[in-house]
């Protein structure tokens, strides 16, 4: 029976993974170049979607000398550069045509049933943000990363409906005269009199500088 490198380890000892919070595909890993003084260096880019599926989807580039580095760079990007997409009933609010460098993508809600008509980079950051049924057609470049870049931006123009203020706690519109509390000194609220006191209504040709015409 051969032995194992760690005996410590148990076959049943399975730790539970702990689900995440977004999950990543990798779009595509490039090898690019860069020409300097010496020569050629040679690095590594990639293209990571994230996304929860439930109207949040980012897009990341990151670039290091081998694969895991450039993934984790990606990723770290993708996760500041996220955005919300306003959804309605599994699709989107209403159709857009957006162009992007190269790339120009449409995109037209569907029924529910008809699922993501769509391939590439835009079925990936489609499914990363929760579309489930929708209409797509693409023009021009096929560089998944433009590709992506234009989808981000067709998403991120979207506009659903706003919440009314009222409805989640705005603030509430001015009282009238008639709403004012009692005791708040409106126009319309009588000036009671003290008791042994007289008020006499006094014209302005009874007053005279500094002092009052004796009556």
């Amino acid at each position: 029976m051969a032995k194992t490198s760690r005996p410590d380890r148990k076959k049943n000892d399975r730790r539970s993974k702990e689900p995440k919070e977004y999950e990543e595909t990798t779009l595509s890993v490039d090898r690019v170049t860069r020409v300097v003084g010496g020569g050629r260096r040679l690095r590594f880019r990639a293209v990571v979607v994230i996304g929860n599926k439930k109207g949040k989807v980012g897009l990341g580039t990151g670039k290091a000398n081998d694969v895991q580095a450039a993934v984790q760079k990606a990723t770290a990007d993708a996760k500041r550069n996220m955005i919300r997409v306003p959804l309605v009933d599994g699709t989107l609010p209403h159709e857009i045509d957006t162009k992007f460098k190269a790339a120009r993508i449409r995109l037209i809600p569907a029924s529910d049933g008809t699922g993501i008509i769509a391939g590439g980079a835009l079925r990936v950051v489609l499914d990363h943000a929760g579309v489930k049924n929708v209409l797509s057609k693409r023009y021009g470049t096929t560089n998944k990363l433009v590709n992506a870049q234009c989808v981000l931006m067709a998403l991120s123009s979207l506009r659903g409906d706003l919440p009314d203020e009222d409805a989640v706690g705005g603030a509430s519109a001015p009282q009238s005269k008639g709403d004012q509390p009692e005791g708040d000194g409106g126009d319309d609220e009588e000036l009671e009199t003290p008791e042994g006191i007289e008020i006499k209504e006094v014209s302005s040709s009874d007053v005279e500088e500094g002092s009052l015409k004796a009556t």
